[in-house]
């Protein structure tokens, strides 16, 4: 088995992997493990763009009122300050080093989205912040000497020795050969998990490996049950869902029920531009009251030429699918979007493991709370990415003394077996534990769960099956905290529990062989 040292390890290729691994490369040498290309990541399809108070009339004391109240009371006071101030800094710090965001008239344009009480969403070539961000910031890492990055590489377990993590174990699926990879401090930046549900926005890698390999060495999870989903997402049978941006809306777009009326002016100040909680639930019981499985959006009121200039891609894109989105009503429905809570973190990105630190989606930081903010996710993963490497270099290098760990096959008859499993896992997560949830169907969701966990071998020896059991544990750990939380806050909706409750004013926290625990937000 291949060995191999570097002075930190960066899990994942997305934003907060990219940023991770840029900071990091001025302390010491980089190893960038992602499992598919470089540039497949979540990030990579982000539309809207990244949120950051850079106008005039615009303040981070702004941004941050913002995020907290779409966080609905879960925020972490210091960790949201922290996201709006070095935010701003991490953004200029970009244009800086040449990243171009688009401009009219040598201003910045700055986009609306829901939540938001100010235009401060930057954008790149109309829809394609994300591309553009990633491919600009992937680019600058590859000029890095002394960053090495490993395509097709998928980590398999986190060594532990003493209590600390001293690297990884991974499978390069080229050859097939596995390899341990040593390092002072490993960084998980390996995105969401709502691949795990079947109507979904996010890439077929977005599997919640990260939370896995996470919670098998022992780190902390929080806030399992917060799922973000998407309000507006094309509705195709039997087909995937295109997210369509909710800047979209932030450009003017109206939501029609299925008899082509307007109704979030009556559910909310912001209409159509409320936080995605309230505007995703609202979509809900309109699909439910009109016994509809979809709602439409509608720009027919908005001039053509501007939409299809601001939303290129969004338009070719539809196009494709038969549909013109300046003169045709597009149907619409939430699908799932982004993992809320995560791998619990302090405000360096270090877990409750030494030399374990996470950033990105697959981290809980705090400064999503319940749900969040609309673009903020782009502008964490720069703020925690570059605090986590900085942290990470004040590590102490170590001399581990780990003895290679079995390695695991890679053979190509499991597949099947596998793509069927994780297929009737994400019916049943989208059926059950969607948007909408009860205690009932979470318990019956826990119980078939679980018994599909006892059918697999009690020794993993295939990559196949490592990746059933994470994502049947992914999914128990998701249930059983919803199952917990007996309110309705944020993303979670509880129809036997429909109020916020004051005592539901913490984070569930799981960790293995514990009982879970609660824990107040900090004063």
């Amino acid at each position: 088995m291949q060995v191999l040292n570097f002075d930190t390890i960066v899990i994942g290729s997305g934003l907060a992997g990219l940023a991770a691994a840029y900071h990091a490369s001025k302390h010491g040498t980089v190893a960038i493990l992602s499992k598919s290309q470089l540039d497949t990541s979540n990030s990579y399809y982000a539309q809207g763009g990244i949120a950051g108070a850079i106008a005039e009339e615009d303040s981070p004391e702004l941004h941050y009122h913002d995020t907290v109240v779409a966080g609905r009371g879960l925020c972490e006071k210091e960790a949201v300050q922290l996201l709006v101030n070095e935010g701003r800094d991490r953004i200029l710090e970009l244009i800086e080093l040449g990243m171009q965001f688009d401009k009219k008239d040598g201003d910045y344009v700055l986009g609306l989205e829901g939540g938001h009480s100010k235009r401060r969403i930057l954008h790149a070539g109309g829809d394609a912040t994300g591309k553009a961000l990633t491919c600009f910031l992937l680019q600058v890492v590859q000029e890095q000497p002394n960053i090495t990055s490993f395509e097709y590489t998928a980590v398999t377990r986190l060594l532990m020795e003493d209590g600390q993590c001293t690297g990884v174990q991974a499978i390069d699926f080229i050859t097939g050969k596995s390899m341990l990879v040593t390092a002072k401090a490993s960084i998980l930046a390996t995105g969401g998990l709502s691949r795990l549900f079947s109507r979904t926005t996010n890439p077929h890698t977005a599997t919640g490996d990260g939370i896995a390999l996470a919670y098998e060495a022992g780190a902390e999870l929080a806030d399992m049950e917060f799922i973000q989903f998407h309000p507006s997402a094309l509705y195709l049978k039997d087909k995937d869902a295109f997210l369509i941006s909710e800047a979209v809306r932030g450009e003017g777009a109206w939501l029609l029920n299925a008899n082509g009326e307007r109704f979030m002016k009556e559910v909310h100040p912001l209409a159509e531009l409320a936080p995605r909680d309230i505007v995703a639930f609202s979509i809900y019981r309109q699909m439910q009251k009109l016994k509809s499985p979809h709602i439409y959006l509608s720009l027919k009121h908005l001039n053509p030429e501007k939409i299809k200039t601001r939303f290129s891609t969004i338009y070719n894109k539809l196009k494709e699918y038969g549909y013109d989105m300046t003169s045709d009503l597009l149907p619409i429905a939430p699908a799932a979007h982004y993992m809320v809570g995560g791998i619990r973190t302090d405000l360096n990105g270090e877990t409750n493991i030494p030399g374990l630190f996470a950033c990105g989606e697959v981290a809980s930081t705090g400064v999503m709370g319940s749900n969040r903010l609309a673009s903020n996710s782009l502008l964490e993963c720069l703020v925690f990415g570059k605090r986590a490497s900085e942290q990470a270099a004040k590590r102490k290098p170590l001399s581990p003394k780990q003895t290679a760990p079995a390695a695991l096959s890679n053979d190509p008859r499991n597949e099947e077996a596998f793509l069927l499993l994780k297929n009737k896992v994400a019916d049943l997560m989208s059926e059950k534990v969607g948007i909408v949830r009860n205690g009932k169907q979470l318990e019956e969701t826990i119980i078939q769960l679980e018994a599909l966990l006892k059918q697999l071998p009690a020794e993993i020896t295939d990559y196949n099956e490592l990746k059933a059991k994470q994502i049947i544990q992914i999914c128990l750990l998701i249930s059983r905290s919803a199952l917990l939380r007996e309110e309705s806050r944020g993303g979670h909706i509880r129809e036997d529990f429909q109020h916020e409750s004051p005592d539901f004013r913490l984070h569930i926290i799981q960790q293995k062989n514990k009982e879970p625990l609660f824990i107040p937000i900090q004063k």
